[in-house]
């Protein structure tokens, strides 16, 4: 037996479940620049959850930024609670948009997290604000 199929598939109902739960939880950097590029970006904000340091270096256009650590309920106060809150951090070996989606949803707010976070996004070539928009300035500063 092949390594691939050591552990037999999913039946496709279980298969089916599992991947529309996934794509409940996270958000394609290439389906938000689609949405952004369109002006369409009514129904969801992006949050930059890492420090306002690394936000003043780079960050995605319309990003706010609400550090993991400082989501409470005073600072959310004023956020419209129909939104869909995008969390993005550095990468995918950053914890900080999962922090701060926890911290978000625990509030009430439904949350995705930005699949491979800023890193990704540059990588696919995607635009950044800030005054150091290189890959180097993208840390996890968190």
């Amino acid at each position: 037996m092949t390594n691939t199929l050591r552990f037999p598939a999913a039946d496709p109902a279980a298969a089916a479940a599992f991947f529309a739960a996934e794509l409940a939880f996270e958000a394609d950097p290439d389906d938000v620049v689609r949405d952004l590029k369109a002006g369409d970006t009514e129904g969801f904000q992006l949050v930059e959850t890492r420090s306002a340091e690394a936000f003043a270096r780079a960050r995605i256009p319309g990003a706010v930024n609400l550090p993991h650590w400082e989501i409470d309920e005073t600072t959310t106060a004023d956020w419209d609670r129909d939104l869909v809150y995008v969390c993005y951090c550095e990468s995918s070996q950053c914890n900080a948009a999962t922090k701060g989606a926890l911290r978000l949803s625990r509030l009430g707010f439904r949350v995705k997290r930005l699949a491979g976070g800023i890193t990704a996004w540059q990588a696919a070539g995607y635009p950044v604000e800030g005054h150091s928009t290189e890959a180097h300035g993208v840390s996890c500063d968190c």
